[in-house]
């Protein structure tokens, strides 16, 4: 009986480590991903500031064509 409580309490101290670093891996993706996402929020203002500047269809041709 005094074996299978250490066996027990051995697991749980392994179970408790490996969640442990489940949490750490986790929090450390969700901080990656919160700035990912930042970063593309930026890539996108830049790009609708540059496709605001003109499109090819509406640019006049230069004087010499």
């Amino acid at each position: 009986m005094e074996n299978r409580i250490t066996d027990l309490e051995i697991r749980i101290s392994h179970q408790e480590s490996s969640i442990d670093e489940l949490t750490r891996t986790v929090l450390m993706q969700e901080d990656h991903i919160r700035k990912l996402q930042h970063e593309i929020e930026n890539i996108r203002n830049q790009v609708k500031e540059v496709s605001i500047i003109a499109h090819a269809s509406e640019e006049v041709p230069p004087p010499h064509y």
